[in-house]
């Protein structure tokens, strides 16, 4: 399925370009020409995702006491997908040219186009097209069961629902948090991550008493909101937009999404929506199993909560960190990724100045005693200059470098990446300088 192509945005190709030079992400399969909308993440890509996973975790289940976390499996009964509207709502409208049979999503083309953007032949009629991935459960396909890829994780944890509160001690108002892949059959991909067919989400559904849902909603909106802002994205990039009646999902009651100018655009980084108790009571009528909260305090009343969803792209947040944080200081003659120090992949480097003298053994033992505590990189390889540079691309906040004045006081050159500074420090003080200066840096952009 071929999409249509993608306007050209320079800051965008700079950064897909330094994306595959410095190892963050990759296309994958590529060495068999590569398979469209689906990427590998690289050794400093991961560590990025991870950072940017690790803090959600963080920020969702572990500081808050009333969210619970779980891990549902990606492959569920396909009924689940009834219940929950799937089968029959989930779909794009598509059309295709009759002369070069591209296809291309009807309600994203500019208004009545009735001709290819690619060949100018004639586009056939719109007809909808169901995105979810489709796959067979069972020895042969012919016996097998047709199951389907998950579209999203929310739904693992509405069916969950009732294992969670028999097993744990939870009280109204609380949530159920997990991070896992998802798959899309998109008609129109592009933007390099921003839409693929297989992506990773950071879901929480909120459960609250019906009627509270209003004043969850406006809470969490604000508390997503403020949690891309303490990633370092800048302020002034990141806005509110409130969907339209007509945007709405066939579950929601009100949405909101946190969207990022992106080179193409504001687009979506998350969606925050009232869900009522559309839900819990599908899955109610489709299993016939019964998913109440029985509340001890009021005399066993049986409710169906209502739900707060907050809903964000792992991948989408991983593309904004990477956008955002790009930088070409012509002054100096060099690209950096002006990451926080949160979710640097690398926190500091350390470099012998020259591969001779006793610098390497400090430098090694340098390392060996710090990247248990800090993520670390070392590379003795080519000029200072160049090491510095290939670091401001991976995004390293500090670097540290040993030279013949360390053979001599036991200090060595600390250098910033954003200021340029760099000042001398015994090596004794290399583990609680590197302490100060991440943690304040930390608690500066809270």
């Amino acid at each position: 399925m071929t999409p249509v192509k993608p306007m050209s945005y320079p800051l965008m190709e700079k950064v897909v370009a330094l994306c595959r030079r410095r190892g963050f992400i990759f296309q994958s399969s590529e060495i068999y020409g590569g398979i469209n909308a689906v990427y590998d993440y690289g050794p400093l890509g991961v560590e990025l995702k991870r950072n940017v996973k690790d803090l959600w975790w963080r920020n969702m289940v572990t500081a808050r006491e009333n969210i619970l976390g779980m891990d549902a499996a990606i492959l569920m009964h396909p009924k689940v997908w009834e219940a929950s509207g799937h089968v029959d709502n989930f779909h794009d409208p598509m059309v295709e040219c009759q002369k070069c049979h591209r296809r291309y999503r009807w309600d994203q083309l500019p208004g009545e186009t009735s001709t290819c953007p690619e060949c100018q032949g004639e586009l056939g009629k719109p007809r909808q097209f169901n995105l979810m991935f489709k796959t067979f459960l069972g020895s042969t396909e012919e016996g097998a069961q047709e199951i389907y890829l998950r579209p999203e994780t929310a739904q693992g944890i509405f069916v969950n629902f009732d294992n969670v509160v028999s097993s744990n001690r939870v009280k109204l108002p609380f949530g159920i948090a997990q991070l896992g892949k998802a798959f899309r059959n998109e008609i129109t991909t592009g933007n390099f991550i921003f839409r693929t067919r297989e992506f990773e989400q950071m879901e929480m559904e909120f459960f609250v008493r019906p009627g509270e849902n209003a004043q969850w909603l406006e809470y969490w909106v604000h508390e997503r909101l403020n949690w891309f802002k303490l990633l370092g994205i800048s302020p002034q990039k990141l806005r509110l937009r409130a969907h339209t009646k007509d945007e709405l999902a066939h579950y929601s009651q009100a949405c909101y999404d946190v969207e990022y100018e992106f080179p193409f655009g504001f687009s979506e980084l998350e969606g925050i929506a009232d869900r009522g108790t559309y839900d819990l009571t599908q899955h109610m009528a489709l299993s016939g199993k019964k998913l109440y909260y029985i509340d001890q305090e009021a005399r066993g009343e049986k409710i169906v909560p209502a739900v707060v969803e907050t809903s964000a792209g792992v991948d989408r947040t991983v593309l904004t960190l990477l956008t955002d944080s790009y930088w070409e200081d012509k002054e100096n003659d060099r690209i950096v990724l002006r990451f926080h120090p949160a979710v640097a992949p690398i926190k500091v480097a350390i470099f012998p100045l020259f591969n001779k003298a006793g610098m390497p053994n400090v430098a090694r033992k340098l390392y060996d005693d710090i990247h248990f505590k800090f993520p670390a990189f070392y590379d003795d390889g080519g000029s200072i200059g160049k090491r510095y540079r290939r670091q401001d691309e991976a995004g390293t906040p500090f670097c540290i470098t040993i030279d013949h004045q360390t053979l001599e006081d036991r200090t060595v050159t600390l250098r910033d990446r954003d200021s340029l500074e760099q000042i001398r420090i015994s090596l004794n003080q290399v583990d609680s300088v590197l302490t100060d200066k991440l943690e304040s840096l930390i608690q500066r952009n809270k």
